[in-house]
């Protein structure tokens, strides 16, 4: 059967990210034909590093592809089948504010979670809902898949906001993890296993991982993570590439899996179970959003300059992010009915029996061209229950802020989250970050 080719747009066409996910479209082009893909981006010369680097890569590789790069919406939008968008408001010089403001209070700053997390997920509202306006406006037929972050403030946001779009929020954390997970059982691949998870965006729980023969995997993931993390056998053996923040991060999931051992935790929960810990671990004058600034950033731009310098591409450093496989799938599930098995941000209409039923929850999913069909996790405990009740709280009251203008609906938002200490020290940060945002909130009233 001959496939149909699609049209792409990838929102946010300067991101770092956006090579790994061409890169990984040429990859697939067997299971996934282009016929046209453009790049739009508010940010003239940032895309054109990205997107001179694209083109010298496509026209070696996949020389049939109708590429352009654009900043004009109606261009850019217009006659496309999937709109991909990872939009970054504000880019890491806000990031950077996020995650230091809070610091100055004892409070961990971080891009998703807490504080951190609320302030971006004030920018990020506008920027994704414009992204959706413009996509119904050009091409009412076209699919969003956004993994856009804050993923779970801005599917909350796009679930109230625009209820009847058609957008899948997604997030490749899980996919991370389920890869070093594969590791340790010594799998070729995460492919090889399923899931079963439920809990919202960077805030879930794996309750069950089977083999496709259905053996039970559980038991001997369970014993490493509770000695180990997520670190892997290899990676104990020879040590790891990862940076730093992120090879603490997975050795400090072992903590987190102690609270409840029959299932493995998503390494974010770490935020709201060690905030103090984490407070301490971090540098204030150099967070993570330094640390991808001086590596992921400058290793991404300077050898797309380098490409479109030379005019080749044929010894390329860039290579496939997992999120971008993750993304290809989905695409693929819709394009041509699949119905492939994913996690992915839904409302929750019942997968998770004892929730709330407008809550964006991240469960198992079966995606065909009707978007995603959620399947049902059943009751949870009350432990996981109560943290998710929680959480899902502060991200409808931050979208009650950004909607109404509410300064304090973001006051209570900030206060209720768990990583912030008392309402005291939530409105001192509050008060900075709106100082600090003054250029992308909303007047707060």
């Amino acid at each position: 059967m001959t496939l149909k080719k699609q049209s792409i747009v990838v929102a946010g066409g300067g991101s770092t990210f956006t090579p790994g996910i061409v890169m990984m479209l040429l990859e697939n082009l067997d299971k996934f034909p282009i016929r046209s893909l453009k790049f739009y981006d508010n940010d003239k010369e940032r895309q054109k590093q990205i997107a001179d680097a694209t083109e010298v890569i496509i026209k070696e590789r996949a020389p049939e592809i109708e590429f352009k790069a654009t900043t004009d919406p109606e261009e850019a939008f217009t006659d496309v089948d999937f709109v991909m968008a990872h939009i970054r408001v504000g880019k890491y010089a806000m990031r950077e504010k996020d995650e230091k403001i809070p610091m100055k209070y004892g409070v961990i700053g971080q891009e998703t979670c807490g504080p951190g997390g609320i302030a971006y997920g004030m920018r990020s509202i506008p920027g994704v809902l414009e992204i959706l306006d413009y996509m119904e406006k050009y091409s009412p037929n076209a699919w969003m898949l956004n993994y856009s972050n804050p993923a779970a403030i801005v599917a909350e946001a796009t679930r109230r906001l625009r209820p009847n779009s058609k957008i899948i929020n997604i997030c490749d954390m899980p996919v991370g993890i389920e890869i070093r997970m594969a590791e340790v059982l010594g799998l070729a691949s995460r492919k090889d296993m399923e899931v079963r998870y439920y809990g919202l965006n960077h805030f879930g729980w794996w309750t069950d991982i089977r083999d496709k023969d259905g053996n039970d995997l559980m038991p001997q993931l369970t014993d490493w993570v509770k000695e180990h993390g997520y670190i892997t056998p290899k990676e104990l053996e020879a040590g790891t590439d990862e940076e730093p923040s992120w090879e603490y991060t997975f050795g400090k999931a072992k903590e987190v899996q102690w609270l409840d051992p029959d299932t493995l935790p998503n390494t974010y929960l770490k935020y709201y179970f060690y905030p103090q810990d984490e407070a301490e671990h971090s540098d204030i004058n150099y967070t993570r959003a330094n640390e991808v600034m001086d590596n992921r950033e400058k290793h991404v731009f300077s050898e797309c300059n380098r490409i479109s310098n030379i005019k080749t591409a044929e010894d390329a450093k860039l290579v496939a992010d997992d999120h971008a496989s993750y993304i290809v799938d989905l695409a693929r599930a819709i394009a041509y009915n699949t119905k492939e098995r994913m996690l992915l941000i839904v409302p929750n209409h019942g997968a998770v029996e004892n929730f709330d039923s407008e809550g964006m929850v991240e469960v198992p999913c079966i995606v065909g061209s009707q978007g995603a069909e959620p399947m049902t996790q059943g009751s949870i405990p009350r432990f996981q229950k109560g943290l998710m009740e929680q959480q899902v709280a502060v991200e409808k009251l931050v979208v009650d802020a950004w909607a109404t203008k509410s300064y304090q609906k973001l006051w209570q938002a900030l206060t209720l989250s768990r990583i912030v200490p008392n309402a005291r020290v939530a409105k001192q940060i509050l008060d900075d970050l709106i100082e600090a945002n003054k250029e992308y909130w909303p007047e707060l009233k």
